[in-house]
């Protein structure tokens, strides 16, 4: 390790890392070492990154890279042998996760708040992923908390990196290998999906706006859609990476994706949409004036990826989070593979993937994946459409409708109420937690409740329990509402409702979503007292 810097540092009492890490507001990262302890905490727990390998970069917001160079300081004090670098400091958080994977490495650090506002007074986030490229489980990041409670000094050496220059440069006895942040990830795209079919479907008249919401996934989208799709460049929306998101909310939803859903539902709307969030793990996929919910895509991706390359043989298994829609349950049960029904967070798909029991994985948090990673990868989802529609030539509408017709339709919404006093928030989730013994058999606005209960899940690996995870209300006709406390905000709670109403195949898939799902939401408020409670008369977002 050679010298380094033993600086004396004073504990905080807040750097418990949620399901993505570690994600504050700007100011509170720069408080005096506070990053410094968190960084260190890792090391200190993770005694195998000593003279080890590890991956590093971010989505390119706000004090993305002042991090990167505390980062790089502390990992050369603590024997860290190699950094891979991306350069200047970008890095989405799937690439890190495949960079991971195809290096070897012992682990990487992801710098990302993800869909989060950017800026100076925005959010930031750092998370550590293991060796499979996956997020670290809840017994690592809660032994990080452990230590970071009582830390007292942290290591650091002197130095600096010029993260612009490919290629190796020392940090005392560290190296670090600055790379091409696109190239590995740009490959194994090629590798699972046929190029060769999506240039020609693009050069057959078929048109594609992508939006990068000026965050990550900017210069993927020109390698990949770009360079070797053949893309005409103008297609490519918001594409430069900035460190506020240019004031944008890098969220691809209908709310903060407005200026996409303008396009593709103007006069003369390009075939397809699609964009990416903060750190390139999200998406949303668009046809001309029809818009396609992640559950949704999820079901329809697992239904159709054996026209793919990489998933040609076919696929084990799915696996969606609890609030997701049921509708790559369906799918599964079409197929005779097993589903299996997770806590919202993507680590806990980790060990079904591990064990190959799935291939395929989602939230309707607008992220899908398969394993060919450990993280959800929104460029992946993106692609996988684009091969679907050019095997099957058909439009997004078309297949989806046809995806309804044999399945029947999941009519799904979830309304977030975002920075709400946490008192309030939890006052309206106990509100619902004491009702749910009594609610089973109750008639509620025509609809009878089957069964109600608060979510638990046994990981069908190691046996771990993870409890409480959301609170669930069946009804006899197939609909359902979940309701739940988010932890990627960094204000307050947001408090999120899920509302699921089902129709089958011969039925009516052309409903109004609000109409479809309006007495659920009249339903969810009646039982919890939600408006009233939290003083709003309607939700920050729909989505």
């Amino acid at each position: 390790m050679g010298s380094f810097k033993q600086t004396q540092t004073t504990p905080y009492t807040d750097q418990k890392p949620g399901t993505s890490g570690l994600r504050k507001r700007v100011s509170v990262f720069q408080q005096e070492n506070y990053l410094e302890n968190f960084v260190q905490s890792v090391f200190s727990t993770l005694p195998q990154l000593i003279g080890g390998k590890i991956v590093l970069g971010g989505d390119g917001r706000y004090l993305n890279n002042h991090a990167i160079q505390i980062i790089l300081r502390i990992a050369s004090a603590n024997g860290v042998a190699e950094v891979l670098l991306g350069q200047d400091g970008i890095l989405s958080t799937p690439a890190c996760s495949h960079l991971i994977r195809k290096h070897g490495c012992n682990g990487g650090f992801v710098l990302s708040a993800s869909h989060n506002p950017a800026g100076e007074n925005g959010d930031f986030g750092i998370k550590f992923n293991v060796e499979n490229g996956g997020p670290a489980g809840t017994s690592i990041t809660d032994a990080i908390f452990e230590f970071s409670k009582s830390i007292s000094s942290y290591k650091i050496n002197e130095g600096q990196i010029d993260t612009s220059l490919i290629g190796t440069q020392k940090l005392e006895g560290m190296t670090v290998t600055v790379i091409d942040p696109v190239a590995d990830f740009a490959d194994l795209m090629e590798s699972l999906f046929d190029f060769n079919a999506i240039r020609s479907l693009l050069a057959s008249g078929f048109t594609l706006a992508f939006d990068a919401m000026h965050a990550v996934t900017g210069p993927y989208a020109k390698t990949i859609f770009g360079t070797r799709l053949g893309l005409p460049l103008e297609n490519l929306l918001n594409a430069v990476p900035l460190p506020d998101f240019g004031g944008g909310h890098p969220d691809p939803n209908p709310v903060y994706a407005k200026s996409l859903f303008d396009l593709m539902y103007g006069l003369q709307s390009p075939d397809f949409g699609a964009a990416s969030d903060g750190d390139g793990d999200r998406y949303i996929v668009l046809g001309s004036k029809f818009y396609v919910s992640p559950s949704d895509s999820l079901a329809i991706i697992a239904a159709n990826a054996h026209l793919t390359p990489g998933y040609k043989d076919g696929i084990t298994g799915v696996a969606r989070s609890m609030p997701t829609s049921r509708a790559a349950d369906m799918v599964a049960e079409h197929l005779k593979i097993p589903s299996f029904e997770t806590p919202t967070g993507w680590k806990y798909f980790g060990n079904l993937l591990e064990t190959g029991q799935i291939t395929i994985c989602g939230e309707e948090s607008a992220g899908t994946s398969s394993d060919h990673i450990r993280e959800k990868d929104g460029l992946w989802a993106i692609l996988m459409w684009l091969n679907i529609i050019a095997v099957r030539k058909q439009s997004v509408e078309d297949i989806t409708r046809q995806h309804w017709k044999q399945f029947g339709r999941h009519y799904y919404t979830r309304h977030d109420y975002e920075a709400v006093k946490k008192s309030k928030a939890e006052a309206v989730m106990n509100t619902l937690r004491e009702s749910l013994p009594d609610l089973t058999g109750q008639q509620l606005l025509g609809e009878t409740v089957k069964n109600a209960d608060s979510f638990n899940y046994i990981d069908p690996v190691d046996g771990s329990v993870a409890k409480n995870q959301g609170l669930r209300v069946f009804f006899e006709s197939g609909a359902r509402f979940v309701m739940r406390l988010s932890g990627t905000g960094t204000e307050g709670a947001t408090l999120r409702l899920y509302l699921e109403s089902y129709v089958g195949p011969d039925g009516n898939h052309n409903l109004d979503l609000a109409q479809a799902t309006s007495a659920l939401a009249q339903i969810a408020d009646e039982l919890t007292h939600l408006k009233k409670t939290v003083n709003r008369d309607r939700p920050t977002v729909i989505s």
